[in-house]
């Protein structure tokens, strides 16, 4: 039996926002000025409600849903970002995410400096990224413009490295977040590629994406999100029509 390498108990996310919250200076300036320190009571509004899933190792998940599902939220409180509302997680193994394009990178950093620090900020060390350090940066096919601050990357650029980073590490668990939605044909096929490769290779994968024909050519389950719950979990080619069902 497979052991589990991702595991949700009853796990809901809220968050808590005021609505007449601002950020406008000028508002606030006159607000203060007529002594006006009132404030609306707090909202809150659910995003994941009650999720219980069990990964084991080795699986190639992908998750499927309309916008504002929570797929993106699960992937956070999975990588550590956020702290479900109640629940229990429990991960087995270190986890690569690649969840938003510039996360975990300094803008005022080249694309080189950025890999030693996106792989400390994962919990690699400086002997493990040398490993592979020249995979990573060939894999990522940024040349020279690997030495420019990645404040002048554009978003294909950040997709590459982040990418590139994140396969590179050896971690037994992948995470990743729409990011094949961004970039050209040929780095995404490439990226496709690769993932195929790490997962024939024993790694557990989870990709949120809203392409069937992803998730029917790579991807060994399937689950799908609408409105915060899970609405189906199982075989791919069901999940796909579960999914065009929502629409």
């Amino acid at each position: 039996m497979k052991k589990i390498a991702i595991e949700l108990k009853h796990v809901s996310k809220k968050f808590t926002y005021r609505s007449d919250k601002t950020n406008n200076i000028k508002k606030m300036m006159v607000n203060l000025s007529k002594f006006n320190f009132s404030l609306s009571s707090p909202r809150t509004i659910d995003v994941l409600d009650n999720i219980s899933v069990q990964i084991h190792q080795g699986d190639f998940v992908g998750i499927m849903g309309r916008n504002g599902a929570g797929k993106s939220t699960l992937l956070k409180i999975i990588s550590g970002i956020y702290m479900p509302t109640v629940g229990e997680v429990h991960i087995h193994g270190k986890i690569a995410p690649l969840l938003e394009l510039g996360a975990g990178f300094a803008d005022e950093l080249s694309g080189f400096e950025n890999i030693f620090l996106n792989a400390a900020i994962l919990g690699f060390n400086r002997e493990k990224v040398n490993t592979y350090l020249d995979d990573i940066v060939n894999f990522s096919e940024l040349g020279e413009k690997i030495h420019m601050p990645v404040r002048n990357y554009s978003s294909g650029m950040l997709v590459r490295l982040g990418f590139s980073i994140a396969v590179h590490l050896d971690a037994p668990i992948l995470l990743f977040d729409e990011i094949l939605a961004v970039g050209d044909v040929g780095f995404q096929e490439k990226c496709l590629k690769k993932i195929d490769e790490i997962y024939k290779a024993g790694k557990t994968i989870i990709l949120v994406t809203h392409s069937p024909e992803q998730v029917e050519k790579f991807c060994n389950r399937c689950i799908v999100f609408d409105d915060k719950k899970i609405a189906y979990d199982g075989p791919t080619a069901n999940g796909i029509k579960a999914y065009n069902g929502l629409f």
